[in-house]
């Protein structure tokens, strides 16, 4: 089982030592702040399960690390235990209106002491299941990149396969036997049109989880993949997958982010495939490929080779329509253009671009 995590913010030495083998003997995890300042960055930098804070402290008092810690979604719904030597009840009611858990008096009981904090973080425990808790989670998570790959590393009955450029990954239609990580490379997700035409949905990176929408919704794939360059893939079994979930089920939380994210996704595009011109369109395209895969340099350029078919793939619109909004683009300074490759020279200004 994981230890749970017990920050403790004390300017007092012999307590914080004290109270530290207490917690680390009782099987606690324990990490030590000797003022308020430190506590606040301790507790955003470590997200523990608990905080015991004494209350008379210089810098910042325990109210201004409470109420601090309030104004972030990290940390506002963190277990908060407010530690006094005194035993004046008007501390323990400004704690409450704070909105603090609990209000410890020392010098405590021992048994007593770590009774309350079990019962603290076994409260919290209760509320993983709620709704309420479960938009916290959500809204903690946006921006926040999961490492699929680093997640399924230990899965028993994992493949790793090598594929070429261009070579099918699974097909829309065909029966899905599991989901697939990108371990190196670049994938495109697409969907085809009976006409033969295709519309890129997603173009995917390293640690990118696929077809986890197909597996839960039915037992066929509802799109393609197929690389743009020599790629590593990961293949999951369905089985070993759900044993997966079944022994992490904190991990259902990003998976229904990165639903409700494609979700979000999806439904701006169709506004923008509806009414954004293909300049608009175009540009959009480019930058979604630069915040996807540029390596965060700011000194370089950002640069990836495409084929103009399936840049107007991702666009949706015609190929000629994309060679010469490229060629447009190129006069007037925005991009670089040589040979498959894409330099975006001036991003401000495609992300500006008007209608």
């Amino acid at each position: 089982m994981e230890k749970k995590t017990i920050l403790i913010i004390e300017d007092s030495l012999k307590v914080n030592e004290s109270m530290t083998g207490l917690l680390q003997l009782a099987g606690y995890q324990v990490l030590n702040a000797s003022n308020g300042m430190e506590g606040v960055a301790a507790a955003l930098q470590y997200h523990p399960d608990l905080i015991l804070c004494e209350i008379d402290m210089p810098i910042i008092d325990g109210y201004g690390v409470l109420h601090l810690l309030g104004k972030h979604i990290e940390t506002a719904r963190t277990p908060f235990i407010f530690l006094t030597v005194k035993s004046e009840r008007i501390d323990f009611r400004q704690g409450i209106v704070l909105a603090a858990d609990d209000c410890i008096v020392m010098p405590y009981k021992e048994t007593e002491f770590l009774k309350r904090i079990e019962v603290r973080i076994k409260k919290s425990e209760g509320n993983l299941g709620t709704i309420d808790h479960l938009n916290y989670r959500l809204n903690q998570m946006k921006n926040k990149d999961v490492l699929w790959d680093e997640q399924f590393k230990d899965i028993p009955d994992r493949q790793v396969r090598s594929v070429g450029k261009r070579e099918v990954i699974f097909s829309e239609g065909d029966t899905c036997q599991g989901v697939y990580v990108v371990l190196k490379g670049k994938v495109k997700e697409f969907k085809s049109h009976d006409l033969g035409k295709d519309l890129i949905l997603r173009v995917r990176g390293k640690g990118a989880v696929m077809a986890y929408v197909s597996l839960f919704q039915g037992d066929i794939h509802l799109d393609n993949a197929v690389a743009l360059e020599p790629s590593e893939i990961m293949f999951i079994p369905r089985i070993s997958f759900s044993h997966w979930l079944e022994n992490n089920p904190k991990m259902m939380l990003e998976l229904i982010q990165l639903m409700s994210g494609a979700l979000v996704f999806e439904r701006e595009r169709a506004v923008s495939l509806a009414y954004s011109s293909v300049r608009k369109r175009t540009a959009s395209a480019l930058l979604r490929l630069k915040t996807k895969f540029h390596d965060g340099n700011p000194d370089v350029l950002f640069t990836m080779p495409i084929s103009r078919d399936d840049l107007a793939a991702m666009v949706g619109t015609a190929t000629e329509s994309v060679i010469r909004t490229l060629s447009d683009f190129k006069e007037e300074g925005l991009i670089k253009i040589q040979g498959s490759a894409i330099t975006i020279v001036q991003e401000e200004k495609l992300r500006r671009m008007k209608n």
